[in-house]
């Protein structure tokens, strides 16, 4: 018998019922139904809200990988003390020599070629390993050396925010780096070591490369314990205009594979000149797709990276980067839609020995625009500024107190000590 009324009295000729079995773990189920909603609202609310989502390459160095832990170099009595990096005059430089005979270097069949094991034989001995130590952790890059008194160079992203950095030599010495100069704008730094005899690699013109060229890579992908690897390709793609971090890139597109630990490393050609320094990877989250991507790397041409490095022994920074002289931060939508604010790069410090000071702008103001380019957060206003020189003057339009106003503003240099 059924019983429909939560009220119902039974009669005298009525059978007890048969009490009903118990709907077991109902109760429970439902609060994992609603911590499963829960949780999931809350990140939609902090994806929808709080977080920007952006689809670019990224840094495959140790900072930006996923997956393992990187491993770290072991301890040596070898280690030296940080040094004071010389620069100026007496520096040395990156030099880049022409391939045999100023030929081009399209194909491993060009007369004076290298196999790949004399290619390995010859660059290995000028490839580094980095261990870095960051507020995250350890992690893990590779760099070249370009001088025999153990200057260095790697990726920016490899040694940005380190508090100490490690180099470890093909034959296993370990030696405590200083860094002499580092350039965000072009992902790349010089380490200087205190060691002499070293073998520094010899670089090669990247502007004589063309599609289909042989060239390998060598690092130390996934972690210490597979420094020294070497993968071999061809050159995919040549001045590939990349989005890195709200600014472009013109890079060398490769299939030699590239993973997290060889970001700083060398491509080389095939007559064993470095004529690239990896930088970057794609990966399927690119695409916002679960197709898997394989065989896309890109490295820093060696026409870039060579007055980069050279300004970066000689000064320490690169000139010429424009600085607004103001720090900003995107906020997020909720703060948008509750202060009906619009979207822009919101100040929260504008230096007082700036022209943006002396201009009249000041933490609080968003900037919209400049020179009627949209601004749409902290990186969107770094990628617009990147088009710019120091001393160049720029129209910014910011809003305040429910009123917009454009303001002529002269940028700084950026890295220029005072």
């Amino acid at each position: 018998m059924e019983y429909n009324y939560p009220y119902h009295v039974q009669g005298e000729d009525e059978p007890t019922p048969e009490a009903e079995k118990p709907k077991k773990k109902r109760g429970f189920r439902w609060w994992i139904v609603i911590v499963v909603l829960l949780v999931a609202g809350a990140v939609a609310a902090q994806i929808f809200f709080g977080s920007k989502i952006s689809f670019r390459p990224t840094p495959y160095g140790f900072t930006f990988s996923i997956g393992e832990p990187n491993e770290v170099a072991p301890p040596s009595a070898e280690k030296l003390p940080p040094i004071a990096a010389p620069a100026g005059a007496g520096a040395p430089t990156l030099t880049i020599v022409s391939s045999p005979a100023g030929a081009e270097t399209p194909s491993a069949a060009q007369t004076g070629a290298l196999s790949l094991q004399d290619i390995y034989t010859k660059v290995l001995p000028s490839v580094v390993s980095i261990t870095v130590d960051t507020r995250g952790g350890r992690g893990l890059g590779t760099g070249v050396i370009f001088s025999a008194d153990g200057y260095i160079v790697t990726n920016q992203h490899v040694v940005d925010g380190t508090s100490a950095i490690q180099v470890q030599l093909s034959d296993n010495r370990i030696f405590d780096a200083a860094e002499v100069g580092s350039d965000e704008i072009s992902d790349l730094a010089v380490l200087k070591i205190e060691a002499d005899g070293l073998t520094p690699a010899e670089f090669g013109d990247s502007d004589a490369l063309r599609v289909g060229d042989s060239v390998c890579a060598i690092g130390s992908p996934l972690g210490i314990g597979l420094r020294g690897t070497l993968t071999d390709g061809i050159v995919s793609g040549i001045n590939r205009d990349m989005q890195v971090s709200g600014r472009t890139m013109t890079l060398l597109q490769t299939n030699a594979a590239l993973n997290s630990g060889n970001s700083g490393g060398p491509l080389i050609n095939c007559y064993g000149q470095v004529v690239g320094i990896n930088t970057i990877k794609l990966g399927s989250s690119y695409y916002f797709s679960s197709a898997s991507v394989e065989g896309l790397g890109f490295a820093i041409p060696m026409a870039t990276a060579k007055p980069i490095v050279d300004e970066l022994v000689e000064k320490g920074y690169v000139s010429g980067r424009p600085a607004l002289g103001v720090q900003a931060e995107t906020l997020p939508l909720r703060t948008q839609f509750y202060y009906s604010l619009p979207e822009g790069a919101y100040l929260t410090y504008v230096d007082p020995d700036s022209d943006a000071a002396a201009q009249g702008l000041r933490a609080g103001d968003i900037i919209t625009a400049i020179d009627g380019t949209a601004v749409t957060g902290e990186e969107s206003l770094s990628s617009v500024l990147a088009g710019y020189a120091a001393g160049d003057t720029v129209t910014v339009t910011i809003y305040r107190s429910r009123a917009t106003y454009d303001v002529r503003v002269t940028l700084g240099d950026r890295f220029a000590p005072n």
